[in-house]
C-alpha cells in the first residue's frame, strides 16, 4: 500500500505523541517531543482550568495586551509577546512561543494547528498518569468547565460532567457553573464522580431556615471546603476556592440561596486548621480567583504550597513564586479552552514541599491522537445539534478574536450587529474573555458565534442611557480591571463599545479614568443628553430583547465576508512603557 506523504506524517505525529516513537523529532512542529518530560518527585498534580466547554479542539490567540500596573507592572501574567518570550527565555518561533503569544498568530496557527479538544487532552492525560503513575497522581479542574458553548447550553452543562468523568477529573471547583439555576448545579454535581471544593460558597441563614441544604449547616458551608487524597505514601490536602464575585458579575437570581467572598481570613482558618487536623504532607488550592487575587492571597495566607489558580485565562509557563509570613506559596495558570495542561511533581518530606518541577504543556491536537472513547463520547454528544453547529454564515476576511483589554475583533463584530440590528447610536458588550479564535479564510459557522455568546442570560436589550450614565458604566468596569488592589478586581477585560470612542488613564482612581466620550462622528458625548444604546447580558433583571446569538447570526449573514479593520480602542493615557502591551 502506497501511503501519501500527509498520511505518513499524520501516522508519525500519533506514534510519537503515543509514545511509541520516543525522541523522535515532531512530525508538525519539526520539535523534539515537548510531552517527554522528566519525572521527579513523588507526587504528580495536573491542572486545567476555564476550559469553557470546548470538547473540540480551537484556534485560541493569546493577548496582545495585558496592562499591570502598581506592584503588577512587568510581572506575570502582565507580559506579552516578546516581554513574555525573554522573560521565561522562550526560543521564537517554536511551539511554545506560539503556545504562550499572539506573534504572527494567523501565520504560526497554520503552522502548528489547533488546540484542546477533550479528546486529544485525555490522551495527554493518561500520558501523564501512566507515565508517573496512576496512584500518585490527581487531576485538578479549576472550573469555568460547563459553559462556554451551544452544547454545553443545550445539556445544562451535563454533557461536560460527563466529559470530566471520562477525563479523569478528581477535584473541581467554580464559576461560570453557578450561572445555571441552583436545581441544575446540585444535579450535575450529583453526577460528577470527583469532588468538588468550595471553602468560601456559603448558605444564607435564612435560606437554612426554610430548608436549604449545606454541607455543613453548623459552618454554613454550601459545599465541602477541602477534600484530602492519598498519593502513594503522601496525604495532600486540596481546598477549593470559587469565583469570590459570583453573584456580582452574574446573575444571582439564579443562585438566591448562597454567598460568595474572598474570605481571606477565613481560608487562613481552614489552612491552619487542615495543617493541624489532616497533617497532610501538601496543601494545595484550586482557585478561580484570576492570578493577581491568587498572588494575593498567596502573600497574605500563609501554609498553601501551590495555588493552581484561574479565571484570568493566563497561560504562565513557570509558577510565580510568593514569600509570605512562614515559607512561599507557588501561584500556577493553566490558561483556557483547553489549550494546555500544567503538570507539577512534587518532592515531599517531612510535612511539606521540598521541591518542584512544573511545565505547562500546550496540547496540540495535531500532536496527540484522539482518544477513542472520548473522540465517541464528544461525537455522540454533538450529533443531534451539528447541523445547526455547521451552519455557514459568512466568511472571515480578517483573523477574529476576542482576547485584549480593551478591544478585539470579534467584539466589535458583535458591537456592530447590535447597533445595526437595534438601529442604535452606541453598543455596549461584556469583556469576556472566553471565546475562540476564526483565521482568515475560515468559514464562520453558528458553532463559533456560539462560542463567544453561549451562557444562560444572552438576552439583548436597547434602551436610552445618559452620557453620565455610559460614562459610570465605562468607569465601574475599569475599576474592576485596574484597581491597584488585587482583593477589588473581577477579571474579565474593559467593557466593548461600538459607535464611540474615548480616552482611559488606567493609572488614575475611580471615576477619574474615562473622558473624552465622543461618538463616531466626533461629537462630544454630553453627560445629560441622552443615547439609543445597545447591548446584551445583563446581570440583573432579564432583557426583552432576543439571544444575542441570533442578533450575531442575522448580521453574519448580510455581511456574508467579515473584514475587521477598525476596532474602537480607546486612546490611552499615563501606561508609559508597559511590558503587557503590544500593539505590533
Amino acid at each position: 500500500m502506497n501511503l501519501s506523504r500527509r498520511e505518513f506524517l499524520r501516522i508519525l505525529g500519533f506514534a510519537s505523541a503515543a509514545g511509541l516513537l520516543p525522541g523522535m523529532a515532531s512530525a508538525t512542529t519539526g520539535s523534539p517531543d515537548i510531552y517527554n518530560i522528566d519525572h521527579s518527585g513523588d507526587i504528580r498534580l495536573m491542572h486545567i482550568t476555564d476550559t469553557h466547554a470546548q470538547l473540540m479542539p480551537i484556534y485560541y490567540r493569546e493577548p496582545s495586551m495585558n496592562l499591570g500596573l502598581g506592584q503588577a507592572f512587568g510581572r506575570p501574567p502582565h507580559l506579552v509577546t516578546e516581554s513574555l518570550l525573554k522573560y521565561y527565555d522562550i526560543a521564537p518561533g517554536t511551539p511554545l512561543a506560539h503556545a504562550y503569544t499572539a506573534i504572527n498568530y494567523a501565520e504560526s496557527a497554520q503552522r502548528f494547528g489547533k488546540v484542546g479538544g477533550f479528546a486529544h487532552l485525555k490522551t495527554l492525560v493518561d500520558r501523564m498518569r501512566s507515565e508517573f503513575g496512576a496512584s500518585k497522581t490527581l487531576l485538578l479542574d479549576g472550573g469555568d468547565t460547563w459553559q462556554g458553548s451551544g452544547t454545553a447550553f443545550w445539556n445544562r452543562g451535563m454533557d461536560m460532567v460527563e466529559a470530566c468523568n471520562l477525563l479523569g477529573v478528581d477535584v473541581m471547583t467554580g464559576h461560570w457553573e453557578f450561572t445555571y439555576l441552583e436545581e441544575e448545579v446540585l444535579k450535575n454535581l450529583a453526577a460528577f464522580k470527583g469532588d468538588f471544593v468550595a471553602q468560601n460558597i456559603k448558605v444564607k441563614e435564612e435560606a437554612l431556615f426554610s430548608g436549604a441544604k449545606a454541607f455543613d449547616e453548623n459552618s454554613g458551608h454550601a459545599f465541602r471546603p477541602y477534600v484530602v487524597k492519598t498519593l502513594g505514601n503522601h496525604r495532600v490536602a486540596i481546598i477549593g476556592q470559587a469565583f469570590p464575585y459570583t453573584p456580582i458579575a452574574n446573575p444571582a437570581r439564579f443562585i438566591p440561596n448562597w454567598t460568595f467572598g474572598i474570605n481571606a481570613a477565613d481560608m487562613q482558618q481552614l489552612v491552619d486548621s487542615v495543617r493541624a487536623k489532616e497533617k497532610p504532607d501538601a496543601v494545595v488550592l484550586i482557585s478561580h480567583n484570576g492570578m493577581d487575587v491568587d498572588i494575593k492571597m498567596g502573600q497574605v495566607v500563609s501554609g498553601i504550597d501551590v495555588i493552581f489558580g484561574g479565571h484570568t485565562h493566563d497561560g504562565v509557563p513557570q509558577p510565580f513564586v510568593v514569600k509570605n509570613a512562614k515559607g512561599r506559596t507557588l501561584v500556577t495558570n493553566a490558561g483556557s479552552n483547553g489549550k494546555f495542561l500544567g503538570v507539577i511533581d512534587l518532592k515531599l518530606g517531612n510535612g511539606g514541599v521540598k521541591g518542584y518541577s512544573y511545565k505547562l504543556l500546550p496540547v496540540f491536537s495535531n500532536e496527540l491522537s484522539a482518544h477513542k472513547e472520548m473522540q465517541a463520547f464528544i461525537d455522540k454528544t454533538r450529533a443531534p445539534y451539528l447541523q445547526k453547529l455547521q451552519e455557514p454564515l459568512a466568511t472571515a476576511g480578517t483573523l477574529l478574536y476576542r482576547r485584549g483589554n480593551f478591544d478585539g475583533p470579534f467584539d466589535q463584530l458583535i458591537c456592530d450587529a447590535l447597533r445595526k440590528r437595534n438601529d442604535a447610536q452606541i453598543s455596549l458588550s461584556p469583556g469576556f474573555r472566553w471565546g475562540t479564535t476564526i483565521l482568515p479564510g475560515q468559514t464562520i459557522t453558528m458553532e463559533h458565534v456560539l462560542d463567544q455568546t453561549c451562557m444562560t442570560y444572552p438576552e439583548t436589550y436597547v434602551r436610552d442611557m445618559t452620557g453620565q450614565q455610559i460614562k459610570e458604566i465605562l468607569e465601574d468596569v475599569a475599576d474592576n480591571l485596574f484597581n491597584l488592589d488585587p482583593f477589588y478586581q473581577q477579571g474579565g477585560d474593559m467593557v466593548r463599545t461600538g459607535g464611540m470612542s474615548y480616552r482611559i488613564d488606567p493609572t488614575a482612581t475611580m471615576g477619574k479614568r474615562i473622558d473624552n466620550m465622543r461618538l463616531e462622528n466626533g461629537e462630544l458625548i454630553e453627560a445629560s443628553k441622552n443615547y439609543r444604546v445597545a447591548g446584551w447580558a445583563t446581570v440583573g433583571a432579564k432583557s426583552p430583547g432576543e439571544p444575542v446569538w441570533d442578533t450575531v447570526a442575522a448580521y453574519l449573514k448580510d455581511k456574508k465576508v467579515v473584514e475587521v479593520k477598525k476596532l474602537n480602542t480607546p486612546e490611552l493615557k499615563g501606561i508609559g512603557s508597559n511590558p503587557g502591551i503590544d500593539l505590533f
